[in-house]
């Protein structure tokens, strides 16, 4: 176990928050290390309900300052990301025996007006007992509003954020392990531990950051000890994927009898994706599944809006993610806030090398969270430089909103094997970087072997390369979502291409 150069920051933890700060911090000139036990986006970062947003029900909290911090977002990030994010039109019906119509103006009328919207269009009254939008729903429904956000893949903005980070000369370092962190007066003592190998090694860094998102209060406690009180709150946010409910292409929120609000959206062409859930999470965290109660739930909570609702044995797939909100003390789990809170704790002291822990916090504001983590930072880094992340293009996201149809027009021409279908993928998942994926593949013989749903050896070699993906699952379920399209022997015939493809190399590089 050998010494290494001194970093002004090591993060620990690797999804979007951890990845947002490495990347703004290695933006400003620092020295940036990153450590993920896993896969980048392995836990909660790619177990959301896949939106930027604003979060329509957090006005019923008064959290005016959360919403209006994350619907400022909503277009910076759509302007920073026009690949892997886009607009999206949701529809929410009125629903006379749950919250009046007055009340759901009002909300969004807010909406519309808090986050000095620009690029996404305002909020429209429906008529639901015309057209297409109000034809799967039951008849009971006549009025409804329409309102925008917007999608994201959730787990390519990790991944983009780690490219960029790299890009500027930050480490990334996952499947490694934090396995003791100790203060040495000014600096920490790091030893990391690769999983698959089990070799060690010690890094030093001016300051930490602990983004391990629920496994957070762990890390703090074997750094400073046990505490008496927590300061999370587990919530398990629970969904599944169904065959496609409705043809069109907006998605709806809808408000259940319990108070809670859920989302049906357009999933992957052929499914649509359901929920979420807000349960307490009690149980371990390297496992986390839905449960059948809240299959049931969800289902069940469907019914009372579809005519044809998802039955339990409809489910193709599922997925669920433990939010580590901070405990402030709400009575119930969908009551608990999405803010963050990041504090700094500088020893018994107050005057050792500092630690960053991050609590709470969504997808949306992750940027903003990066931006106040280096601010808090800033005294003990002094070299660190300016922000630049406010009008920066994610890497492949250097084209216009709403450009990826002609983007994926130019990936057929330059590319004449590739149909339209196929393209749009790309397009959508790697922007201007689809080139980087496809080389100078003149013909699909060139591309290598293909392993259905448009998965290609090309592909997979450029996510092996270039975003850290080391297993099928790596590639199937979080660089795409191919998992949801592709039948179990080919599946099994990508693994077995994998793990063929990683040993050859390791060979090579000893």
């Amino acid at each position: 176990m050998s010494e290494e150069q001194v970093y002004d920051l090591a993060v620990i933890g690797g999804g979007v928050n951890g990845c947002g700060i490495a990347r703004d911090g290695a933006g400003r000139g620092l020295d940036v290390v990153l450590c993920e036990q896993g896969d980048l986006a392995q836990g909660t970062s790619s177990a959301s309900t896949k939106l930027i947003h604003g979060g329509l029900r957090y006005l019923e909290h008064y959290e005016f300052s959360l919403v209006r911090k994350a619907l400022i977002e909503r277009e910076v990030l759509l302007r920073a990301a026009p690949h892997i994010i886009h607009p999206l039109r949701f529809v929410l019906p009125h629903h006379k025996a749950l919250r009046p119509a007055w009340l759901l103006r009002l909300g969004l009328f807010l909406y519309d007006h808090l986050g000095g919207r620009k690029i996404l269009p305002g909020t429209e009254v429906l008529d639901l007992t015309e057209g297409e939008i109000g034809a799967p729903l039951l008849n009971v429904f006549r009025k409804g509003f329409e309102y925008s956000d917007c999608w994201v893949d959730d787990a390519r903005l990790v991944v983009l954020n780690a490219m960029d980070a790299h890009a500027h000369g930050a480490d990334i370092l996952v499947r490694t392990k934090c396995v003791s962190a100790k203060r040495d007066g000014k600096l920490w003592r790091v030893v990391l531990e690769d999983v698959d190998s089990a070799q060690r090694r010690e890094i030093q860094a001016k300051a930490l950051v602990n983004a391990a998102g629920p496994w957070v209060e762990q890390v703090v406690e074997s750094m400073t000890g046990p505490r008496e009180r927590k300061q999370i709150r587990l919530v398990r946010g629970s969904h599944i994927v169904v065959p496609r409910l409705f043809d069109h292409d907006r998605a709806y929120i809808f408000q259940n009898e319990d108070g809670r609000i859920f989302f049906a959206i357009p999933y992957e062409d052929a499914f649509t994706l359901i929920g979420t859930t807000d349960e307490d999470h009690q149980g371990g965290l390297d496992d986390v599944a839905i449960t059948d109660e809240e299959v049931r739930y969800l289902c069940e909570a469907a019914k009372h809006y579809f005519q044809n609702p998802p039955k339990v044995e409809d489910v193709v797939w599922s997925y669920s993610g433990v939010r580590p909100l901070y405990d402030d003390g709400a009575t119930a789990a969908q009551e608990a806030t999405r803010d963050y809170v990041l504090k700094v704790d500088t020893g018994a002291a107050g005057d050792q090398a500092p630690l960053l822990n991050i609590f709470g916090g969504k997808i949306t504001t992750y940027r903003k969270l990066a931006q106040s983590a280096l601010a808090k930072l800033a005294d003990y880094l002094p070299k660190t430089g300016n922000g630049w992340t406010d009008n920066t293009p994610m890497p492949g996201g250097d084209f216009p909103v709403g450009g990826v149809d002609d983007l994926s027009l130019k990936i057929q021409q330059r590319y004449p094997f590739i149909d339209a279908q196929w393209g749009f993928r790309l397009a959508g998942a790697y922007g201007t970087r689809a080139w980087g994926v496809l080389g100078d593949a003149q013909s699909l013989d060139d591309l290598g072997e293909a392993f259905g749903a448009t998965l290609t050896e090309a592909e997979v070699v450029y996510l092996i390369k270039h975003e850290w993906a080391r297993t099928a699952d790596d590639i199937l379920w979080r660089r795409t979502k191919l998992g949801l399209h592709m039948n179990a022997d080919e599946k099994a015939r990508l693994d077995e291409w994998v793990r063929a493809y990683r040993t050859q190399n390791q060979n090579a590089a000893e």
